[in-house]
């Protein structure tokens, strides 16, 4: 199976591989079949041919549902917390900073915890991190939409558009995904996942830099030509991680994996998420400021 750009739905497949690849695909799978059918035939109770190995008897494997429902309880804590930092921001504009230093860095870090540490499937940390998440993105929007753009355009009008272009997207490449479009390989993802390092290496690059030449860096961020081919960049390697994201879902439920795998799937499509929105954020304020 292809493994995921994204570090956190590659941790969900490797978490929950068993020893012997996935269940459910090959002879493994044909043999728990006729398993499950000669046991019932005898009269025993029939094995789950989609368990993995070493998988407690009972427990209810991952379906579609299950990704659905996960997913939009993150994204509704998300939102919730969004729009309280937003309100709190606009009342006191001296939070700006602290808000969004404990959301990017409180979530990087449960990001960390829940891939290094083999947690992603544990709710309580997906959803701190939607929480800090949050945070983050309720005061990146209030900054870019009062302080960047500083009246151009409204700033419900900005968020909204932005929120519109993310969901836009990703309703979009799940359509893509669904026809078969474009078909995940395994050199398609290692174009990604290189893309991916690129991106990295050069918003490093520019952070370095920025720190000898006044913050102008290598003008990444500037809004001139530069930042907004490379803003486009990062939108485009977004969406295109979820098409990798969509196939690592979609081969955990065929394959049975235990339900509770949906909560780290969600932690791996909003990681995904907030990052879209941010860029398409960051490129209408381009359009949009003096």
């Amino acid at each position: 199976m292809r493994e995921s750009s994204n570090p956190v739905m590659r941790g969900v497949v490797r978490s929950n591989q068993g020893p012997g690849g996935y269940a459910g695909f090959g002879a493994g799978a044909a043999g728990a079949g006729q398993a499950a059918q000669w046991n019932q035939h005898a009269g025993q109770p029939q094995a789950d041919p989609y368990a993995r190995p070493g998988q407690p008897a009972g427990t209810r494997t991952l379906t579609i549902d299950d990704v659905v429902t996960k997913t939009a309880a993150t994204l509704g804590v998300l939102i919730l917390s969004a729009a309280l930092s937003y309100y709190f921001t606009s009342v006191n504009e001296s939070l700006a900073m602290p808000l969004m230093l404990v959301g990017a860095l409180g979530g990087l870090a449960l990001v960390l915890v829940a891939t290094f540490g083999r947690k992603q499937d544990n709710p309580a940390i997906v959803l701190s991190y939607a929480v800090l998440e949050g945070l983050f993105v309720g005061t990146i929007s209030y900054v870019f939409a009062n302080w960047v753009v500083a009246g151009d355009v409204s700033a419900g009008a900005l968020i909204g558009q932005a929120v519109l272009g993310t969901f836009g997207v990703f309703g979009g490449m799940l359509i893509v995904y669904k026809t078969g479009a474009i078909r995940v390989t395994p050199r398609f993802t290692r174009m990604i996942f290189a893309g991916l390092i690129g991106v990295l290496v050069l918003i490093l690059g520019n952070l370095i830099i920025g720190f000898f030449n006044g913050g102008s860096g290598l003008g990444l961020r500037d809004g001139g030509p530069i930042a907004i081919i490379f803003s486009l960049v990062c939108i485009a390697l977004a969406a295109f991680s979820f098409l990798i994201d969509f196939d690592a879902a979609d081969q955990l439920i065929r394959s049975g994996a235990p339900s509770k795998a949906a909560w780290g799937i969600a932690l791996g499509l909003t990681v995904t998420l907030v990052w879209l929105y941010v860029e398409i954020l960051r490129l209408l304020s381009y359009f949009n400021s003096d």
